[in-house]
């Protein structure tokens, strides 16, 4: 019978560890089905086998990278009870993960994860239970905690995909901007927590 050709003997976490090191590598336009292919050595229909097409590559890559982060994220936070500290560290958090890598945040903050797909509930869900543990002192409604979610997504991703872009050309340092930002962050937490 002889050995299991390489695509079979490949698995959906090799495909998608292959395309986090090529994007780590090449930049964001590496994660392609045929760039993958030919970091495995495959042929790209063979990549098939494990994904059933290139967004289905694309958003099982950007869980890996959100479970990465998000675990990476909770080891470097030293828990506190006071939420703007961990909001702080959070902060820095993201902007020190983009800086190193940059390709990683840009699909990250570029692909969108919709509950109704469970491989993303999951991150969607944890990514939930993250934030709630951190700002755990404003214990805010279900509702109210996807608001501060959102806001805090806008804010700081935002905030970093300008910065990445080179869009900053004003003289004021980048580094105050996003102290301040993550202030008044906290001042509108607090609002709505009260309305």
């Amino acid at each position: 019978m002889g050995r299991p050709t390489k695509e079979n003997s490949l698995s959906r976490q090799d495909v998608v560890a292959a395309a986090i090191a090529c994007i780590d590598r090449e930049g964001a336009s590496a994660l392609s089905v045929s760039r993958v292919a030919r970091e495995l050595g495959i042929k790209p229909p063979a990549i098939y086998k494990h994904l059933e097409s290139g967004l289905a590559l694309q958003k099982s890559v950007v869980c890996k990278l959100w479970g990465y982060y998000l675990q990476e994220c909770q080891e470097k936070i030293i828990e506190t009870s006071i939420p703007s500290e961990s909001l702080k560290q959070m902060g820095h958090f993201a902007r020190h993960f983009a800086r190193t890598y940059p390709a990683r945040a840009q699909i990250m903050m570029q692909t969108r994860l919709q509950t109704s797909d469970p491989e993303a509930a999951e991150i969607i869900q944890q990514f939930i239970m993250f934030l709630r543990q951190m700002l755990g002192a404003c214990d805010l409604a279900d509702d109210r905690l996807i608001d501060v979610m959102r806001m805090i997504n806008a804010a700081i991703y935002g905030f970093i995909t300008i910065e990445q872009a080179g869009l900053m050309t004003l003289e004021r340092s980048a580094d105050r901007s996003f102290e301040v930002m993550l202030e008044a962050l906290m001042v509108a937490i607090a609002h709505i927590q009260q309305h």
